[in-house]
């Protein structure tokens, strides 16, 4: 069966400890079943086994969760402490790792420990389809203050980011705008209207791709 693209594995390592604190409540008659094989005070006595997690690893579920939630991807949790040993040894995936949790990504790729896991790598491993229409216009100005150009620039909210080059032309900038009600024209509008509007401003060329996939945080 071909794996889905859009799911990831979380495997984690929980620590088990035998607890009496909780006794599950005993059926009708007072007698309390036990499994063949198993001495009365495995179960009958209320020593159940606890699975938990590591904070550190708690807080990494919690992250990939919300980061595969906010960019349109499922995961699943699998615990190898609670799976069968001879599935946890011949597991492919868990070869050679030293620490957990590991995410596996549908691509194959592994964060291993709880270093890795930052919004940045989580991101990379969840590259996904950006929500906002996003254009790159190159400018050639007209030599003077650039630290007034970069002011005036900075007070248009589609303005996301300016690099400042050598060559032909003198600024990229990175515009942005919600694709609710944007598309090609409104940005080369908002170009040759607010942009070429500044007096320093002597040329533009826009560039607005067609599709966009982004591996930086959202």
């Amino acid at each position: 069966m071909a794996e889905d693209p859009r799911e990831l594995v979380l495997y984690v390592q929980s620590k088990k400890a035998v607890t009496t604190f909780y006794r599950p409540p005993s059926p009708a008659g007072g007698a309390v079943p036990t499994s063949p094989g198993r001495a009365p005070d495995e179960e009958s006595v209320g020593n159940t086994p606890v699975y938990f997690l590591s904070d550190d690893q708690a807080r990494c579920v919690a992250l990939v969760e919300e980061t595969a939630s906010h960019r349109g991807y499922r995961v699943r949790v699998v615990d190898i402490e609670k799976v069968g040993r001879l599935e946890r040894l011949v597991a492919e995936r868990l070869r050679g790792v030293q620490n957990f949790p590991v995410l596996i990504s549908p691509k194959g790729s592994r964060l291993e420990g709880v270093e890795q896991f930052t919004e940045e790598n989580l991101s990379e491993a969840m590259p996904t389809e950006l929500k906002s229409v996003r254009a790159f216009a190159y400018l050639k100005v007209r030599g003077g203050d650039l630290d007034r150009i970069r002011a005036l620039l900075e007070t248009l909210p589609e303005v996301k980011e300016m690099h400042f080059l050598t060559g032909d032309w003198d600024i990229l900038v990175v515009l942005d705008f919600p694709s609710s009600d944007s598309n090609k024209r409104r940005v080369l509008d908002f170009v040759t209207d607010r942009i070429r509007g500044i007096p320093e401003v002597l040329d533009t060329s826009t560039v607005v791709p067609e599709y966009s996939v982004t591996k930086f945080p959202l």
